[in-house]
């Protein structure tokens, strides 16, 4: 059975651009906001976790995954929900990893390990709700 999925496929110097531009804005927003306990360049870092590796989880996804799966519909809403959910996990203990390993950050126990999930799958839907307002491929027309 053929799938209507076509490879995404973009340069990688155009996802270093567009990924190491959200991560820098976004940490300076987050640094401007933390009360000093954090700065910029570290932010920033922190931030590219979900930024460069968000786009990864979502190449395995699209690339790997949405073709080997059923087309019906419900099942691409759930596996890439749930794909959205166990990437955040990941990318999540990666940035506190390096939170503390570069900053000697030590909160007290790690938070619970739902929460990067949850919010790379809000964050997810929030980015494909940009894409549906301007007409593009999203996770809401079932194209993207």
């Amino acid at each position: 059975m053929t799938t209507p999925w076509q490879p995404h496929r973009e340069p990688l110097r155009a996802t270093l651009l567009r990924t190491i531009i959200i991560a820098l804005v976004v940490g300076a927003v987050f640094a401007r906001f933390s009360g000093g306990r954090i700065g910029w360049p570290l932010a920033s870092l922190l931030f590219l976790w979900f930024s460069f590796g968000g786009h990864w989880v979502e190449l395995w996804y699209v690339n790997w995954l949405r073709p080997r799966i059923s087309v019906a519909r419900y099942v691409q809403i759930l596996a890439r929900v749930a794909t959205w959910f166990v990437g955040g996990i990941v990318l999540a203990l990666g940035m506190a990893v390096t939170a503390r390993a570069l900053s000697g950050f030590r909160q007290g126990p790690w938070p619970a390990w739902w929460l990067g999930g949850l919010a790379f799958v809000v964050l997810e839907l929030v980015v494909h709700l940009a894409l549906q307002l301007r007409g593009q491929p999203s996770f809401y027309n079932g194209r993207g």
